[in-house]
């Protein structure tokens, strides 16, 4: 699991599993994976899925980087506390999925609960096993 700051502003955790040797042969099943995580969080709430692939790929101008050939989003939230309206701003959370040649890709933002980041690591890692 790597840490940067994309685009030197949004704090965001990558993590690359290889394809070869992975129980995965697609972005769906990830998300499936994925899914069946948030399900089963007493207080995670799925809210949806997104095709970034299909979306970008549909526009006159739309541009993907070379090697992607899926890009999804699972879309949830965790929402315990709404102590102001800023609180929305970094709401709701999301994992990214991309397919790449050799690789999957998952990417999401820190969220500003610590034991949220470690349960979303959590999930995260838990792809490899």
């Amino acid at each position: 699991m790597q840490f940067s700051n994309f685009m030197d502003t949004y704090p965001t955790f990558t993590f690359t599993l290889a394809k070869e040797g992975s129980r995965f042969a697609s972005v769906d099943e990830i998300i499936a994976e994925l899914k069946e995580k948030i399900s089963a969080d007493p207080i995670a709430c799925f809210i949806a899925d997104f095709d970034h692939y299909a979306h970008t790929s549909a526009l006159p101008n739309g541009e993907i980087a070379e090697g992607i050939s899926a890009a999804k989003s699972l879309i949830f939230c965790f929402g315990i506390k709404l102590p102001s309206p800023q609180a929305m701003a970094p709401r709701p959370r999301s994992f990214g999925v991309c397919e790449l040649t050799d690789s999957f890709v998952i990417t999401f933002m820190q969220a500003p609960n610590p034991q949220m980041n470690e349960v979303m690591q959590g999930w995260v890692k838990a792809l490899a096993e």
